[in-house]
């Protein structure tokens, strides 16, 4: 429901996300944008998906989609720097920005895309970091994960945050939730 007020409220006319995996968030963003179209926002709004590893089958079920023509997609990781220029390439000229991060969730990997992304966020729209909830939960339920308690998201927000005054959490969202994945994560981009 963030999500669906953040993408209402801003219009963005480019939506940038980390992680794919099955495409669910992009088909969601991209429906939300058609909506955005119908009610006179923006025509020609898109979403961008980033992924290391988009799978065949997941492939060919975003590309199969009604909502498809909004969509596009690259693939290899969100912090090389070749796909990096790619995606301000696809940035450049857009006026408002939604940028979320959902890929790998350690802390070193979240900050190299808040350094490379973040700073494509519009003014007064928002970098949203998921799965920051991950600091807030019992370090066993990661099992073999790479993250866990003091290496995940969260960590990274708070790290990047020491040098960004230009964002800040906004707390009002995650407070209008019973439950987020996304504690500390809705970022709103203050200039």
């Amino acid at each position: 429901m963030a999500m669906q007020e953040l993408i209402w409220s801003i219009q963005p006319d480019l939506i940038i996300e980390t992680g794919i995996a099955h495409g669910g968030s992009l088909i969601f963003s991209a429906s939300m944008l058609e909506l955005n179209a119908i009610s006179g926002g923006p025509q020609d709004a898109e979403v961008l998906g980033i992924d290391i590893d988009i799978r065949q089958h997941n492939r060919e079920a975003i590309e199969a989609h009604p909502m498809v023509k909004r969509i596009s997609m690259i693939q290899g990781s969100s912090i090389a720097p070749e796909i990096i220029e790619q995606v301000k390439a696809k940035a450049e000229g857009k006026q408002k920005i939604l940028v979320c991060l959902d890929s790998n969730h350690t802390h070193d990997h979240v900050l190299a895309e808040l350094e490379a992304y973040a700073p494509l966020t519009s003014v007064g729209s928002y970098c949203v970091v998921f799965d920051t909830v991950v600091e807030d939960l019992p370090d066993e339920m990661f099992g073999d994960r790479p993250w866990g308690v003091g290496n995940n998201p969260k960590t990274a927000v708070w790290e990047y945050l020491k040098t960004h005054p230009e964002f800040e959490i906004d707390k009002s969202i995650q407070h209008k939730l019973l439950i987020t994945v996304a504690p500390d994560g809705y970022l709103k981009r203050l200039g």
